[in-house]
């Protein structure tokens, strides 16, 4: 495959004290990316970011001097991270059971200063909630399907839902949550007419009920949610960016900010290199061809990839020697970052900083 280059701010000054594979963050494409997020959204009244993609306290701290103050998170460590970060409003988009839902309270109690919400697309749910609460209020959303077919309650079903969350004492049902991650097609105009079809009996399910906050879409429908007045935005992976969503949604112009280092460990024969960039080190849930892009190797064909290696075939091998870099822009960033304890961070070139990740299924005790 051909690939243009990224150009040269990806470059570091000194790699020496860097350990391979390593990802690599790039402080100022960070911010680029929340600026330009903040003026898709037209400032940051009606965003809330998912923080899935980074799970790092310091883009937080970068998001919340911008007036970012609402995100959206996945996981017990994200929501723990963001509340030690000092976010003031943080949505746990995942119907919580136990033993997370006991530690989630103990959270909220930790952090009195922070509103917590979390979803639910069941009564089950909702009365867990409402029965660990006591005598303080669970916030939750409805998580409802509008197609994606993952979770949620169909918007036909979801009033008699909302009825019955009005009848708990410690629940308050602030809204609905539609995540459309299913709507991926390139052309902007066919997936507007999707999102605005899926989003359809959101807006009417929401008629019938008292003002509900309507929580919508991820990156791909971001700049069509983005236009809706009554809409609170959440996207995520445009925080960092990678190949996948770059070269399939044109219209939206973010950054890579996060990359691969990766060295060669191996020239096993005529025109192959062979990194130390293996399944632990970049997401492989895609096919092999669709996992990482070496934009600075004009010419190459991935071979293979096992735990710790990822073998390349290339008319260029000969001007490699064991230990030179590779920089790799994933497929797929926010499972890749997910393999990492720590980010390395780069700003003009130069390594300044590590950033820890918020990984792991640690609970409060």
């Amino acid at each position: 495959m051909t690939k243009e280059g990224i150009s040269s701010w990806h470059q570091i000054k000194d790699t020496a004290t860097i350990a391979s594979p390593a990802l690599l963050v790039y402080k100022e494409k960070v911010a680029e990316n929340i600026n330009k997020m903040i003026e898709m959204a037209g400032g940051t009244a009606r965003l809330m970011p998912h923080v899935k993609t980074h799970k790092m306290g310091p883009v937080i701290t970068m998001q919340l001097a911008k007036g970012i103050t609402r995100f959206k998170c996945a996981t017990f460590a994200e929501a723990n991270m963001l509340a030690e970060a000092g976010a003031k409003d943080i949505v746990v988009a995942y119907q919580l059971n136990s033993p997370t839902a006991e530690s989630f309270v103990k959270l909220a109690r930790k952090y009195p200063d922070t509103r917590f919400a979390s979803l639910v697309d069941n009564l089950t749910s909702a009365q867990l909630l409402n029965d660990l609460f006591q005598p303080q209020t669970a916030e939750v959303y409805i998580d409802i399907d509008n197609g994606m077919h993952r979770t949620g309650i169909a918007p036909e079903a979801a009033f008699a839902l909302y009825e019955q969350l009005r009848q708990l004492p410690n629940i308050l049902c602030r809204g609905l949550h539609a995540y459309d991650g299913h709507l991926r097609e390139s052309d902007l105009g066919i997936r507007t007419e999707q999102c605005n079809a899926a989003f359809l009996p959101v807006a009417a399910l929401a008629e019938k009920m008292d003002k509900p906050e309507i929580i919508a879409g991820g990156t791909p429908t971001f700049p069509i949610h983005a236009k809706r007045k009554e809409v609170i935005c959440s996207p995520g992976t445009c925080i960092l960016w990678d190949e996948g969503y770059g070269s399939s949604l044109p219209e939206q112009d973010f950054i890579p900010a996060a990359l691969l280092l990766a060295r060669v460990i191996s020239k096993p024969r005529e025109g192959h290199l062979t990194l130390d960039l293996g399944h632990k080190a970049v997401s492989a849930e895609n096919p092999i061809t669709k996992r990482v892009f070496f934009k600075d190797l004009p010419e190459y064909e991935v071979i293979s990839q096992s735990e710790e290696h990822l073998v390349l075939k290339t008319p260029l091998a000969a001007q490699f020697k064991v230990g030179d870099i590779l920089y790799g822009t994933p497929w797929h960033v926010c499972p890749t970052v997910a393999l990492y304890n720590e980010a390395q961070i780069i700003e003009n070139g130069a390594h300044t900083d590590t950033w820890t990740i918020a990984r792991g299924r640690r609970l409060l005790n």
